[in-house]
């Protein structure tokens, strides 16, 4: 009878040998002279008989210590059976034979790692005969422990492919089985299964990728640059706060199967939300709700383009002094460097513009690239507007309106006054006016007639609605829109003497300037509530924007000496509290063609959504600007490279 751990009461060697033939196999048979007979066919145990010295057979064969070989160990006969016929297989071509080791190395590390398995069954045994690697099962008389599942040194080595490392490759098959049968005793002492240690990785194992899709499929999908960082680029930028097209609505509406991946869908889907043949067939685009599905400037549209429902808003005022010679470069004007990306909306105002008005706004459109169009272009003499804003964003704009007031008593001059430009972006109504009022240091009671009579006599708007006309006053043009920007050439001055100025300017104050604005007179004049009823002014870290000498850094150095003041400034004002929230307000040093330095402000403006009853600009904006700033663009970048590329052929070196 056998115990009840499987084990027989007689000691038994068993060898097993592969169709393969090892070298570490073919070293022994050729020690015990022929004892142990190898069979070109299937696995099978074969006898030792009257072996002249079985312990110095073991302890050559497999090097057990001394003492676990005992001399009463005895051998089992067992009678040879006849070979099988060989067995005809297909070749089997390199895949199948990696994926074949890659298997039993798989078996083999389960056997060694399963806290249940003792030995090798006779189906596991006759399986692995077909997978080529070598295994050895030793039961010792006496002793309950096994050997199992144990590779060829040549297949778990990378070096095993190397026939010639026979003294390596018995090191390694030594080695295992002393230890092996070590840990076994050890574990047999305390009365547990034997169970071998778990094999640990030295180092973490690298995180797995959750897409699903190959390398070779999301190298095919990627049509952007923004490919890699597409998934948070879209839950941040393009998260839907209603139904739209997401990547969880895809997989929601079954429009795609669970097997794809973000990347794989993005160059299926785009961002816009399907439109469905009901909606196509009804909508007009002319009349409709507030909240009605399918609006144009509704809430879902209005939140599938602005999730947080603000957009950006670049606005700036220059005096040109009428001269006729443009920068080189606008960007650091357009771009300045601290924000990181570029505004949704540029209003630009300029008084005393150069004579030839045409070239500045293709200036302007090269500048800004093909991201964005003309929305409106309009001028009051020398005062100039342009509006560019993104071209994807064009649909949601009404009409553009805009209107003109001359401030001088005769009014063929066009020198000072004000021109406004109006429109609606879905549900917001914004207001633009530039303005050049009366110069002088001592003029400030003209100034703010100035005002007075630009509220009272800009008729805007015409066409538009009124978004919310109760709150609008017939004799103030400021408060019939949502949104208004006032900027220009205020030329309100510093009440302080040019030695003064120059002291305090001295200190380097930028980052405090209270002790010259304590002298403005635009400030003056808003705190006694005289002028710009309801505005507001970001806070001032620049440095007087009036009067520089041309091309230089330094102050009006001629014999009228004029004192240092801010006559350029960008203000706003709103209908609803904290609408307008002013991100940055400078001025550009790097623009000196002019004694004024431009002078900036970016904000980010509350957007609400709107009724499709307004009327539309249907997409309309300057087609013929657009394509010659492109060309002018294209053309610029192709003379640089042209410039780098002769500079580098003309690098001669000469011996003197």
């Amino acid at each position: 009878m056998n115990p009840p751990n499987g084990f027989s009461q007689h000691a038994v060697a068993c060898i097993t040998s592969s169709t393969a033939g090892r070298v570490l196999q073919d070293q022994q048979v050729k020690k015990t002279g022929g004892a142990m007979r190898k069979e070109a066919g299937d696995s099978r145990v074969l006898a030792l008989e009257d072996h002249p010295d079985i312990e110095s057979f073991l302890n050559d064969t497999l090097r057990f210590p001394p003492d676990e070989i005992k001399p009463n160990m005895k051998i089992k006969s067992v009678t040879p059976k006849p070979p099988r016929k060989p067995r005809l297989a297909r070749a089997s071509s390199l895949d199948e034979k990696s994926w074949r080791r890659r298997r039993v190395f798989r078996m083999s590390l389960e056997n060694l790692i399963d806290p249940n398995e003792t030995s090798s069954s006779n189906g596991s045994l006759q399986e692995s005969s077909l997978s080529h690697p070598t295994r050895s099962r030793v039961v010792l008389n006496g002793e309950q422990g096994s050997l199992h599942n144990l590779q060829d040194a040549s297949e778990a080595s990378p070096y095993g492919k190397n026939k010639g490392s026979i003294s390596d490759s018995e090191k390694q098959v030594s080695e295992v089985p002393s230890a092996s049968v070590g840990l076994m005793q050890g574990k047999e002492s305390s009365g547990s299964k034997p169970r071998l240690s778990k094999i640990t990785p030295p180092r973490p194992l690298p995180p797995l990728e959750l897409s699903v899709a190959s390398h070779v499929l999301r190298t095919a999908n990627r049509i952007d640059s923004d490919y890699m960082d597409y998934q948070h680029y879209s839950q941040s930028r393009f998260e839907r706060l209603s139904s739209s097209l997401s990547d969880t609505g895809l997989h929601n509406r079954g429009m795609v199967c669970d097997s794809c991946s973000t990347d794989s869908m993005k160059s299926t889907f785009s961002l816009l939300t399907p439109l469905r043949a009901k909606d196509v067939r009804n909508r007009s685009y002319l009349e409709g709700s507030l909240l009605a599905s399918g609006a144009l400037l509704g809430a879902e549209e209005l939140s599938r383009y602005f999730p947080d429902r603000s957009i950006g808003i670049f606005v700036a005022t220059w005096n040109m002094q009428g001269r006729k010679e443009l920068p080189e470069n606008l960007d650091d004007f357009l771009f300045p460097s601290d924000p990181d990306y570029a505004q949704d909306m540029y209003v630009v105002g300029v008084q005393e513009g150069c004579p030839d008005r045409r070239e500045w706004e293709i200036r302007l459109q090269e500048t800004l690239g093909p991201h964005y169009v003309m929305l409106y272009s309009a001028a009051h003499g020398v005062l100039y507007m342009s509006v560019f804003i993104r071209r994807d964003l064009i649909w949601f704009c009404s009409e553009v309106e805009y209107a003109t007031v001359t401030t001088r008593i005769v009014s063929q001059i066009k020198t000072k006054g004000a021109l406004g430009i109006c429109f609606t972006f879905f549900g917001t109504s914004f207001l633009f006016v530039t303005s050049h009022f009366t110069s002088g240091d001592g003029k400030v009671y003209e100034r703010i007639l100035d005002y007075n009579k630009t509220i009272q006599a800009l008729a805007l708007p015409k066409n538009v609605p009124d978004t919310n006309p109760y709150r609008s006053s017939p004799s103030d043009v400021t408060t019939r829109f949502d949104e208004v920007f006032w900027f220009g050439d205020f030329n309100f001055r510093l009440n302080k003497d040019r030695e003064s100025v120059d002291s305090i300017l001295n200190q380097h104050l930028e980052k405090d300037l209270s002790k010259l604005l304590q002298y403005d007179q635009l400030i003056k004049e808003m705190n006694n509530g005289a002028i710009f009823k309801g505005f507001q002014e970001a806070a001032i870290h620049f440095r007087p924007s009036y009067k520089f000498d041309i091309g230089q850094d330094s102050y009006d150095t001629t014999s009228k000496q004029r004192t240092p003041s801010y006559t350029d400034r960008v203000i706003y004002r709103s209908r609803h509290k904290d609408d307008i929230h002013a991100v940055k307000y400078s001025s550009c040093s790097v623009v000196k063609t002019s004694d004024h330095r431009p002078v900036y402000g970016l904000f980010r403006v509350k957007v609400r959504p709107g009724r499709d009853n307004i009327p539309l600009a249907a997409g309309q904006f300057d087609r013929e600007l657009y394509l010659i700033g492109i060309k002018r663009r294209i053309t610029r970048e192709l003379q640089k490279r042209q410039e780098i590329k002769d500079q580098k052929s003309s690098r001669v070196c000469t011996v003197s």
